[in-house]
């Protein structure tokens, strides 16, 4: 239910989706570029397939009561091993999605170029998702489990007959948008926005478009990996793709220099550098799993026997996702035209709102993916035993935590917004006003952390009812609200804070959403503990604003200012952030904050160990 631009390259069923930043719940997505965050709900992580629940997608989809499914030893190998190689290519393909950002912050800059760069990026991102993000992280993974068990020929013809589909439908697809770019771009740009910026837009689109046929490839041929055991080539077949990007970018900064430039002198060897390196990149991210696909015995081969897919029960099984998408997307058309109208007055407009929003799914996918992860497979097998209690007590326990894990995180990113953006950001292209606007959007999205994180357990705990028709209703008034919210906060605030407007709306619909599928996930499970949940809200409450007390006088001591030096933006970040850690964890500890000294307690053992 979330209203970003950042995708994870490393979620969902391809073991990487687009959050190459974070490997999250978001869909899968071409290398770790910062796209548009994906309207799916987020897919189960891979590492469910080796376990004792849903293989992929909801559970209780094809293959079995609850969607649980026993992957083959054989093919699978042991889960620790799958655990470490899609932990260690996570960690890897964070560090160079977020070295990519930068790179692209640096070459561009937050200005009108740089705008027209994230929203060009943007368009493969939102096709592939109406065409296939929330269907395959919902639908199609679940149903290649079903065959793999199930058919004699374990799902290879079926397979066939699904690859040889959706690379017919992929092609068309992708000439349509690369014939209706210019309609793209002024669906997703102001009225006020100058010809020759909506022409860069255009321009960008033709070469990057084509990025829909090669993202939708990559996402299935990782789907097919995945339910064959195999995970490595999905983790870390994203890492390439930033390579690509991070290379290009590279040359672009190297030929033409890293400054500050206007759409009119955007020459054609400029564009065709940026754009095509950019799906150079995905290009290089599909064809790097073609061999572990041989390795797996999955032999190509063209089957147009359609019928044999049962299309109708995919249709029916994805009708809600794609309500669910279509939704969702409708919402971005309002953020980017808002956005642009904000980024045509030289203010923080679609790049510098992507970065922040990265700097967000990071922390949620660190986080709280990591505890969704846990309880996922736990609340689909209560669920589907009929052990209902067990999947309220589970939901309890993931909200208290991530709520208490996430909070100094929130903090940080709050108090610490200014050294973070300097620090982070303010590099070649990247001007220092720039930078201190970046602050202000970060300073906002602190405040939505907490909600979308709890917002997004809960789509879960439907998931693992089964159930994806809620989701996709509670999606609709919410984007409403979103949207309502938005323009009324950019109609009144100054075109200076419209982005951090637009993250504020961000909070309230995911806190929105929260609360409604806490209000009717307890109508289906019973009693969630609230007055656990609420205790545990109030402490948390209590330790973030002493934190943020303690951090903030830090921040009023240390030299710098309002616009450190590179160096001091390091110094009041690793200073700052150390006191509000330390601060938290003690005032943690003192109100008996259970979650936190569990954690702490495990700490101690795994040091013990």
């Amino acid at each position: 239910m979330g209203n970003g631009l950042y995708r994870s390259a490393n979620a969902g069923p391809g073991g990487g989706g687009p959050d190459p930043d974070g490997a999250t719940m978001i869909s899968v997505g071409p290398g770790g570029q910062p796209l548009v965050e994906s309207s799916a709900p987020p897919a189960e992580p891979p590492t469910v397939l080796v376990g004792a629940a849903g293989p992929g997608g909801p559970p209780g989809g094809p293959g079995g009561p609850g969607g649980v499914a026993e992957a083959d030893p054989h093919e699978s190998g042991s889960a620790a091993t799958n655990s470490a190689v899609m932990a260690l290519g996570s960690l890897v393909s964070r560090g160079t999605g977020f070295l990519r950002t930068l790179v692209l912050t640096a070459a561009l800059g937050g200005a009108l170029v740089g705008n027209a760069y994230t929203t060009a990026q943007i368009f493969p991102g939102m096709v592939y998702e109406f065409l296939l993000g929330g269907i395959l992280t919902s639908v199609l993974v679940p149903v290649l489990m079903r065959r793999r068990k199930s058919d004699v020929d374990q799902g290879q013809a079926y397979a066939q007959r699904l690859l040889t589909l959706a690379v017919l439908a992929l092609a068309v697809a992708t000439l349509v948008a690369m014939a209706a770019a210019p309609l793209l771009t002024i669906l997703y740009s102001s009225d006020e926005t100058t010809g020759e910026f909506r022409r860069l837009v255009t321009l960008l689109s033709y070469l990057m478009l084509p990025m829909i046929f090669f993202t939708g490839l990559s996402a299935l041929v990782s789907a097919l990996l995945n339910t064959r055991g195999h995970f490595a080539a999905p983790m870390w077949a994203p890492i390439l793709n930033n390579l690509v990007v991070i290379a290009t970018l590279g040359t672009y900064i190297a030929v033409f220099g890293a400054r500050i430039v206007s759409p009119e002198e955007m020459t054609a060897g400029r564009i065709v550098l940026l754009g095509g390196g950019t799906l150079l990149g995905v290009v290089v991210q599909a064809a790097g799993l073609v061999p572990a696909l041989r390795k797996v015995g999955f032999r190509w081969r063209w089957r147009f026997d359609f019928r044999q897919l049962g299309l109708a029960e995919l249709g029916r099984l994805g009708a809600w996702m794609f309500c669910y998408v279509a939704v969702s997307q409708l919402g971005l058309v309002v953020l980017f035209n808002l956005l642009n109208r904000a980024g045509d007055e030289d203010k923080a407009g679609p790049l510098i709102y992507n970065n922040v929003f990265l700097l967000l799914m990071m922390a949620h996918g660190i986080i709280a993916v990591s505890v969704i992860t846990a309880l996922m497979p736990r609340m689909s097998s209560a669920a589907a035993d009929g052990r209902l209690d067990d999947v309220a007590a589970d939901l309890s326990r993931g909200t208290r935590t991530v709520t208490a894990v996430l909070a100094p995180i929130a903090v940080c990113y709050a108090v610490l917004a200014t050294p973070v953006s300097f620090a982070l950001f303010r590099y070649g292209a990247f001007s220092t006003e720039s930078a201190s606007a970046t602050s202000v959007v970060l300073l906002a999205a602190a405040l939505a952390l907490v909600p979308f994180a709890v917002s997004q357990l809960f789509t879960f705990a439907f998931y693992a009812l089964p159930d994806t028709r809620t989701p996709a209703l509670i999606n609709i008034p919410v984007v409403g609200l979103r949207v309502l919210v938005q323009i009324g906060l950019f109609a009144a605030l100054s075109v200076q804070f419209a982005a951090a407007g637009l993250m504020i709306g961000n909070g309230v619909s995911y806190l929105a959403a929260a609360v409604l599928s806490a209000w009717l996930v307890r109508r289906r499970v019973g009693r969630i503990g609230f007055g656990a949940i609420m205790a545990t809200f109030g402490k948390v409450a209590l330790a973030s604003v002493g934190a943020a007390l303690a951090g903030w006088l830090v921040l009023m001591v240390l030299p710098g200012g309002d616009s450190p030096s590179q160096i001091m933006a390091f110094v009041q970040l690793f200073v700052g952030g150390a006191v509000i850690g330390l601060t938290y964890l003690g005032l943690a500890v003192v109100l008996r904050i259970r979650e936190v000294s569990d954690l702490l307690s495990m700490v101690r053992r795994r040091l013990g160990r």
